[in-house]
């Protein structure tokens, strides 16, 4: 590759990406050059490199880079490795910006984008006093578009930006900056006194406007946005289309959200508060295209553009655009009280989890989650005359999984129930808890019906079949696009055999809580079943639910196996601190020379959790844990301590303090027996780690309003939507003839 080869801007190609291949290609030279020195001779040929890179001013243009008065001198992160190794910025400031002599105590290279920064570089000389140093002006370089200067570990220089310009120029150094804490700055440029100084504090990350934003989630180019809030601050108010992907939580999320680490990424919270230090966590961890929008979630409502609240949005709007648009038909909860009291030929199904149908019920319905419903309806509906009712906690599944069955034409006329179990308990009426039973399994007739029905369904949303052949090649390209493979059956399905690295993912679910799956709008989808029918139904949906493009692979012949539930990658910026024992850990607090905080689920803590612990969500336990004796230790747990163990790292990182994650989490600690507690006593972030649900309210009228409230949230979403703007939901045209 020559010079003069970086990726250019083209007409209509978003910037972030072009910059980001642009700097991938830089990237790929200068550690071609600098394999074993980095002498002058090879340090000279990657300054050619980045003038190159930085003659490409459109792609790093003053709107992403931005310096004002109130900040007239900025750093900006283009890229780092994870050791910190290779890093790339941008410096901005505003014409006159200057900096007294210093020195980087590591190689670096400066080239121009725009404006001239003058370079007077020094030798610096030993006096006999140990704290002052003489400075000699060696020479004077102006480095402006088209040019750039070399600085040796022990080079000394001055910067100031001449000629009334405001500036923009690229860095480019051996070691990160908020690395170099032994760099020394001079009183004056003749020497004398030096000092340490403090690496930056206050690194950014490139901007994008919330209009550019806006623009770009409907480009048509892979995009990902993410809320990095804890999950309960982002329901309270969040741009649609953006996936909740918490601060503090990201290395547990980031690897299965956005798999693709090329993926143009846009990070947004309230404020910027957050989303810089999430850019350079996820910079450091390998996804070389990051932007944050500028001003937050604060700057796109300011720009007249909608927020919404609640979870799972997008899927939840769906439902109500479905039967807005197909007019789903619907029953009440008294009509179908009387027709089950009366013994009329009916059978309810519950569409949600096994887990969520366990928790409560009907006392009379089927657990059939999504997926299963065209697979399995009638072994539990064989007579046509039977009336189908669809019920879920609320509304969406109810009305998504009526309209499932519709659209494949089963012979049966179907209903969904009206605002769901929360109508029920509206009602007066009581549910059942902790039924369980296993899903009806369908005959080969049944099983041929079904898959009839699934492929009509399917080829109407244009979802489209591919074989493993074809899936080799989406494997292939997924440097290039991004890739997510579903497997969709049951868990007891999936966990006795799987394809390798395919997730586990129940059909149901993936459409209630597609954001929670899929980070990257425009991506490929692939799902996979045995039996041709649950992997068809859940792509039809998602193709009408509309942002990605949605594959079946045909039944494979059953390769190698995958035993157990879905492996989890944890990435780690930071070394674990050590983990201490649960009898340890016990001791400890026994004797008060530690404190322990649960940092998961606001819900998990107060079913059970450490007797003395408080709950907290990571991202605000600097606050809490600020008074706290620096003779105590610090101890996180998590249910299975993972999440635990990077709170730890992170936490220990930016207070100094010990800190130790409980070993096996809050489970080792029940498994040897030692003190829990229950209840909400020693919560300190209220909801701000998950959406709280109306049904754990135990007081009834504050649960009946909170039903309410989120009936009529649900059903106004068609109208913000329609504010929101055309989202890509496209739905099917009826069949014109059901299948038998």
């Amino acid at each position: 590759m020559s010079l003069t080869d970086f990726p250019v801007e083209t007409a209509g190609n978003d910037i972030a990406n072009a910059r980001a291949r642009a700097i991938d290609a830089f990237l790929e030279r200068a550690r071609g050059l600098l394999t074993q020195t980095q002498d002058v001779q090879s340090l000279q040929a990657v300054a050619d490199a980045l003038i190159a890179l930085g003659q490409q001013g459109a792609l790093f243009p003053a709107a992403h880079f931005s310096v004002d008065a109130a900040r007239p001198a900025q750093v900006y992160r283009l890229a780092e490795d994870a050791d910190g190794s290779f890093a790339l910025y941008l410096s901005a400031g505003l014409a006159g910006k200057a900096q007294p002599p210093h020195d980087h105590t590591t190689w670096a290279v400066i080239a121009g984008v725009e404006g001239n920064e003058r370079n007077v570089l020094y030798r610096r000389e030993k006096t006999t006093d140990a704290t002052r140093d003489t400075l000699v002006q060696t020479r004077t370089v102006d480095v402006a578009a088209g040019s750039a200067v070399v600085l040796l570990p022990d080079d000394v220089h001055t910067i100031e930006l001449i000629g009334g310009q405001d500036g923009r120029h690229l860095h480019f150094y051996g070691l990160a900056l908020d690395r170099l804490d032994r760099r020394v700055v001079f009183e004056s440029n003749e020497g004398g006194s030096f000092r340490h100084f403090a690496p930056p504090k206050n690194i950014r990350h490139p901007a994008i406007t919330p209009q550019a934003l806006k623009a770009a989630l409907s480009d048509g180019e892979e995009i990902a946005l993410l809320d990095v809030r804890e999950t309960g601050v982002f329901v309270r108010s969040h741009i649609l289309l953006a996936a909740s992907a918490p601060l503090w939580r990201l290395e547990l999320l980031i690897d299965r959200l956005v798999p693709r680490r090329g993926t143009r990424i846009v990070l947004t919270d309230a404020n910027e508060s957050l989303a810089h230090d999430a850019a350079a966590k996820l910079v450091r961890l390998g996804w070389r295209n990051v932007s944050v929008l500028a001003g937050g979630t604060g700057g796109w409502a300011a720009a007249g553009y909608e927020l919404f609240s609640g979870s799972n949005v997008p899927s939840k709007a769906f439902g109500e655009v479905i039967e807005h648009e197909k007019h789903t038909p619907w029953i009440s909860v008294d009509d179908l009280h009387e027709r089950v009291e009366r013994g009329d030929d009916i059978v309810v199904v519950d569409s949600r989890t096994p887990e969520e149908f366990a928790d409560f019920s009907l006392p009379f319905a089927h657990s059939l989650p999504g997926a299963e419903l065209v697979y399995r309806i009638q072994e539990l509906a064989p007579r046509p005359e039977t009336l189908v009712v669809v019920n879920c906690a609320g509304r969406t599944r109810s009305i998504v999984g009526a309209q499932t069955l519709i659209d494949a034409g089963i012979p049966n006329q179907v209903v969904s129930l009206k605002d769901g179990t929360m109508a029920w308990l509206l009602a007066g009426r009581e549910l059942a808890h902790g039924r369980t039973a296993p899903l009806p399994e369908p005959g080969e007739q049944t099983r041929r019906r079904a898959a009839a029905r699934a492929e009509d369904v399917a080829a109407r949303a244009g979802v489209r079949r591919i074989d493993a052949a074809t899936l080799a090649r989406f494997e292939a390209e997924s440097d290039e696009r991004s890739l997510y493979r579903f497997d969709v059956r049951t868990r007891q399905e999936y966990e006795a055999g799987h394809l390798e690295g395919w997730r586990w993912a129940p059909g149901g679910q993936l459409v209630q809580a597609t954001d929670e799956y899929v980070g990257t709008r425009r991506a490929r989808i692939v799902l996979a079943d045995w039996d041709g029918v649950r992997a068809l139904t859940t792509g039809a949906w998602l193709a009408q639910l509309g942002g990605h493009e949605v594959f079946v692979l045909s039944p494979p012949a059953l390769p190698v196996l995958v035993l157990g539930p879905e492996p989890v990658r944890v990435l780690s910026l930071r070394a674990f601190t050590p983990d201490i024992a649960p009898r340890e850990a016990a001791a400890a607090l026994e004797a008060g020379t530690a404190v322990v905080f649960d940092v998961e689920r606001r819900s998990a803590f107060e079913r059970r959790h450490v007797a003395g612990a408080r709950f907290a969500v990571p991202d605000r336990l600097q606050e809490f844990t600020a008074d706290l004796p620096v003779s105590q230790v610090i101890v996180l747990t998590s249910s299975d301590g993972v999440l635990a163990r990077t709170a730890a790292a992170e936490l220990a990182a930016r207070t100094g303090r010990t800190v130790r994650a409980l070993a096996g989490g809050t489970q080792a600690w029940i498994a040897a027996r030692l003190p829990t507690a229950t209840g909400p006593e020693g919560v300190l972030t209220g909801d701000d780690d998950h959406w709280y649900s109306p049904y754990a309210h135990a007081n009834v009228a504050q649960r009946d309003a909170g039903f309410q409230q989120y009936l009529d949230w649900e059903i106004g979403l068609v109208a913000q939507l329609a504010r929101e703007g055309d989202v890509g939901i496209r739905l099917v045209a009826p069949s014109e003839t059901a299948a038998s």
